[in-house]
């Protein structure tokens, strides 16, 4: 459970967070590459995440 003094959405939010399988991940890249990444997606009108999330699942199946 979140630490301090959560609200009760706070909680609930991240319960569930937790039961739909959501994890929050931090990775330290080039800032000049994430702005591009940014401004490509909302060019393309995708969100970072879902993209980010195709090109792992790509890079999965490309290594079975």
């Amino acid at each position: 459970m979140p630490v301090g003094s959560p609200t009760k959405q706070t909680i609930a939010t991240k319960k569930y967070e937790e039961k739909a399988g959501w994890v929050s991940k931090s990775y330290k890249l080039k800032k000049a590459l994430v702005e591009e990444f940014a401004e490509a997606c909302q060019s393309a009108g995708v969100s970072q995440a879902a993209k980010l999330s195709e090109f792992m699942r790509e890079f999965i199946d490309s290594q079975k």
